[in-house]
């Protein structure tokens, strides 16, 4: 029985091999003029089949993060932020805080990176196959709050939880009601030892009691998130401010 390019391409496409469904004829021309071995172009097929679906699994990885923008590690500047050292960097760029349910904090004043520094850590979690949601603290409590009725809250909510990395940016940046304290200890709760979280904040542990108005959620928030953490203080200007751009 004669089988055509397009059978055998038919038949990728059902063993959901559908990218090298798409470029068998061109590796077909390629193993012809190269007289590669029969191993010699599984290999090829294989190596490239495995290779598309780590980028696709990227890109939907990327997707589902949400993040705001994207700054790698590489280009944050460690001559503007002297309370972070290159080693310390290097250290956290590794994961292996990821890899126990560790869970890092990052302390100072606006403009400072530590928004650049968790989404960096968040992509370089994302090219090592994990799963990263990020979330501003303004964006969350709302969700949170209407999670209970509305199918698109219910759905966003789920995604943060069941990643691997939750980044929370933002925290404490306004006060809460009893509820949405309430709510929020829920979450944390559920994370706690399952997932990883990175936390930015302009505001100290010590002071969140007086955004969340009361002291026994606090006390457990704060017993949950700081069990398992590296808490580190990013100190200096902003560089917003510093490198602000004007019109005249």
């Amino acid at each position: 029985m004669n089988y055509s390019v397009e059978d055998i391409q038919y038949q990728f496409q059902r063993l959901r091999m559908t990218e090298t469904s798409k470029e068998l004829p061109a590796f077909l021309r390629k193993a012809e003029s190269h007289s590669w071995t029969y191993q010699e172009f599984l290999r090829e097929l294989l190596t490239y089949e495995e290779r598309r679906r780590e980028e696709k699994m990227i890109e939907r990885h990327l997707k589902m993060a949400k993040f705001p923008y994207q700054k790698t590690l590489g280009e944050f500047d460690l001559k503007e932020q002297p309370s972070i050292s290159e080693r310390q960097l290097r250290q956290l760029s590794e994961l292996s805080w990821l890899e126990e349910s560790f869970n890092l904090i990052f302390l100072g004043p606006p403009g400072v990176g530590k928004t650049h520094i968790a989404i960096g850590l968040g992509l370089e979690a994302i090219q090592k196959g994990h799963r990263v949601s990020f979330i501003s603290m303004g964006e969350l409590i709302p969700l949170l709050k209407t999670e209970e009725y509305l199918r698109k809250s219910q759905l966003q909510m789920k995604k943060i939880r069941s990643a691997d990395l939750v980044i929370i940016d933002d925290l404490m940046y306004m006060a809460m009601d009893q509820n949405e304290a309430n709510l929020f200890f829920h979450l944390v709760n559920h994370l706690y030892e399952r997932n990883s979280i990175i936390l930015t904040s302009n505001k100290g542990p010590e002071e969140w009691g007086e955004l969340l108005g009361d002291q026994g959620i606090t006390t457990a928030i704060l017993d949950r998130l700081l069990h398992r953490s590296e808490v580190l203080h990013l100190e200096g200007d902003s560089h917003r401010i510093k490198h602000r751009e004007t019109l005249f």
